[in-house]
């Protein structure tokens, strides 16, 4: 798991990089957590969605964004991090520009940067949503959503309320051209705490029915 420095807009970036053994493997991106309250590359729902995907043989790259650990610069309310999200994807590509698939992974806040890329990257072919906070955040740039994904939610959360992510899927699903799968996790928490092992079954479940391994 080497550690990785990547240019971003505002200096260095701090990362963490699995390499895929496979010649032209698939590549994921994941993204953490709202900076201002702790958010960062080493949260456990962001490791166990990093190793989601590298047990798959995919090159997975997770970063801090800027102003969180090592990584330089200022919290920019969500502006600056979809400028750092895109330049993580970038770096990915350039160390691996033969990939034939691009995923993204992201977790509250991150999944909200995440899915701003995927309007704007249209070689994303999947997405992960966790916690997507749709009560907090405008997500009606989702018009319409150019990929399939899955979007989890925990049905005790108090960040995030199930029914503002309710409305947000039955909007996707509404979309033609798209699938969006949604699993509500029962009893979990906004950090999932204690309901790591059915969010990581949800992930591993989607995955393996879109990419069939």
């Amino acid at each position: 798991m080497p550690e990785v420095i990547i240019n971003g807009p505002e200096g260095r970036l701090e990362g963490r990089y699995h390499p895929s053994k496979q010649e032209n493997a698939p590549i994921a991106l994941i993204l953490h957590a709202d900076p201002q309250f702790n958010g960062n590359m080493n949260s456990k729902i962001c490791y166990y969605l990093y190793h989601s995907f590298v047990r798959r043989g995919f090159s997975v790259l997770r970063f801090n964004f800027r102003g969180v650990g090592r990584s330089e610069g200022v919290y920019d309310s969500g502006i600056g991090e979809l400028s750092d999200a895109a330049a993580a994807l970038d770096w990915l590509h350039t160390v691996n520009r033969d990939s034939p698939q691009v995923w993204i992974a992201g977790f509250s806040f991150g999944a909200w940067i995440g899915m701003q890329l995927l309007m704007r990257r249209p070689e994303i072919s999947g997405f992960l949503s966790v916690s997507p906070p749709a009560n907090l955040y405008d997500f009606s740039f989702l018009a319409p959503c150019p990929s399939s994904g899955l979007i989890t939610q925990g049905t005790d959360d108090t960040v995030v309320t199930e029914h503002s992510v309710q409305r947000l899927v039955d909007k996707l699903q509404a979309q033609k051209g798209i699938t969006i799968d949604y699993d509500k996790i029962e009893g979990a928490s906004h950090f999932y705490e204690d309901h790591h092992v059915p969010l990581v079954k949800s992930v591993d479940k989607y995955l393996t029915m879109r990419l069939g391994y």
